[in-house]
């Protein structure tokens, strides 16, 4: 198969090229080359597919039927590799629930799905990281309710192994007690706030650990722009941490939760509408480090309630793509190569993979996405419902 007339785009930069591939490897990359099946790409760009560490299935129900619907949604969205959260129903922290969800994806081709290990079994107890590591995941996932004795056990395994831990920076006295960002918003719809502090506190607490133990952190799913300038500090000091931010928060402030939007009660809460700014700032200065749509869906029956009792999350999956393309590319915010770097090249690092290049020995792990194409949004989970967004992923 020949894709010709394409913008082929990497984490080096764009180049008008065309690309030849047989039986799944790039085999050549130049210009007039000959094939008898050839793409018309008509100048769509040829992208690495997109690789999202922070995805969720229907309701955190781990089931075949729930991770089938995902592989359709993340295919539309050009994302060809997703890592499953592991605070999962059931949890991904033993063997029998990890050898079920392999099991439930192992006919799946269409688009890679690997699994991160709950650390934390229900009691607060260590799951055996060691042998969940062995049979296959690609990360231990922690929440900071975590005690200090059971986080240093974790970061001991995570040295022993050489894995990055995905750590969301929780505190749960704070989380428990309210449903959005506290502030001026949370005030004005007479709901309880979760402090910004909550994320800040055990953001600086695990960058102390990583500096000990000298081990990976990846922070999930960030939200303060406080955090982000205390990890800015410790990776220039040598600590080996990085951040991840959700395209919601980079977009979309607390404002969006007025008028009890249940859509826009995700975890972390959304940031206020200045922060918001600083984020952005942030993402300029290369200061985060990955991208995630965040997806979290959710029957409406666990959305369509009050604010207080709805669940967190929004869809996004399947939109992933024309998303960061129309707000973050399409904007100005940033440039196509920098969003590869930040939602190719920086997940496959940490989960000890490579990836974000497009060259000749490689799998065609590719994506055409035609950013002429226009598409209207009609989903009522997603935070961009009837919104217009520039591109459209081209299945072939």
């Amino acid at each position: 198969m020949l894709i010709s007339n394409a913008v082929v785009c990497d984490v080096n930069g764009e180049r008008n090229v065309d690309v030849q591939i047989q039986n799944g490897v790039i085999v050549a990359i130049g210009e007039n080359l000959q094939d008898e099946n050839v793409i018309d790409a008509k100048g769509a760009y040829l992208l690495p597919s997109l690789i999202d560490t922070n995805v969720r299935v229907l309701d955190s129900s781990l089931n075949a039927k729930n991770i089938k619907s995902l592989v359709k949604e993340a295919k539309k969205g050009g994302v060809g590799h997703i890592v499953l959260n592991a605070d999962s129903t059931p949890a991904i922290d033993n063997e029998v629930v990890l050898e079920f969800a392999q099991n439930g994806v192992k006919d799946i081709s269409e688009v890679k799905i690997d699994f991160m290990l709950n650390a934390l079994k229900e009691d607060m107890s260590l799951s055996n990281i060691a042998i969940l590591l062995k049979k296959g995941v690609v990360a231990p996932y922690m929440s900071t309710i975590a005690k200090n004795n059971i986080a240093i056990k974790i970061a001991e395994y995570v040295k022993m192994y050489d894995v990055t831990l995905f750590c969301k920076p929780e505190d749960n006295s704070l989380i428990n007690a309210g449903v959005m960002l506290e502030g001026d918003v949370s005030s004005k719809l007479g709901l309880a706030g979760i402090p910004e502090l909550s994320e800040v506190l055990h953001v600086s607490r695990m960058i102390e650990i990583a500096r000990y133990f000298d081990i990976k952190i990846l922070f999930k799913s960030i939200a303060s722009p406080r955090s982000i300038e205390l990890i800015s500090k410790a990776k220039k000091e040598g600590v080996h941490v990085s951040c991840e931010v959700s395209v919601h928060h980079l977009i979309c402030s607390d404002e969006a939760c007025e008028g009890f939007n249940t859509t826009a009660k995700l975890n972390p809460p959304l940031a206020s509408k200045d922060d918001v700014l600083l984020l952005q700032e942030a993402l300029k200065n290369g200061d985060i480090d990955l991208l995630s749509v965040l997806h979290q869906p959710n029957s409406p029956v666990n959305k369509e309630v009050a604010f207080f009792d709805a669940a967190y999350g929004c869809e996004a999956l399947e939109d992933a793509l024309p998303l960061y393309y129309t707000k973050l590319v399409h904007s100005g915010m940033i440039s196509m190569p920098e969003l590869v770097r930040l939602c190719v090249q920086n997940p496959a690092k940490c989960i000890n993979m490579q990836a974000g290049l497009i060259e000749t020995g490689q799998k065609a792990n590719v994506v055409l996405f035609d950013t002429k194409e226009k598409k209207v949004i009609k989903n009522a989970q997603s935070l961009y419902n009837g919104e217009e967004l520039f591109g459209k992923v081209i299945i072939y």
